[in-house]
């Protein structure tokens, strides 16, 4: 029985420690996704998309892996920190993260997607 335990055990932190290594490389991927999302935002310069961009590029950064979703989670909070302190509106940036969470959490960007945006984005 005690073999079995130690077997199990071992079993476990081998599979959770095997895969640390692709860490760096989906969080470089994740924030590679968030600097996509914000390009395609000053690209597309379309009224009211600025929730849809926000959603989409944690959707694709947490899609990585949770090297991604660090990215995706260390960015955004960084960036809603920097403009909060800016002087702009609570109630913009609470509406931000909110789209940095849904799609953090795996929802669907199009949710915030305004009427008329190019299929492109």
């Amino acid at each position: 029985m005690k073999l079995l335990l130690a077997g199990l055990v071992l079993t476990l932190i081998v599979g959770a420690q095997a895969q640390w290594y692709h860490f760096p490389g989906e969080a470089v991927q994740g924030a590679k996704d968030m600097w996509r999302a914000y390009d395609d935002m000053k690209d597309a310069n379309w009224k009211n998309s600025d929730k849809y961009f926000h959603a989409r590029g944690n959707y694709d950064a947490a899609r990585r892996g949770p090297g991604g979703r660090w990215a995706a989670t260390v960015i955004s909070d960084g960036r809603e920190m920097v403009q909060g302190s800016s002087g702009r509106g609570h109630e913009d940036s609470a509406a931000d993260q909110e789209a940095n969470r849904w799609g953090r959490n795996g929802g669907d960007p199009n949710r915030y997607r305004p009427n008329g945006l190019p299929r492109k984005y």
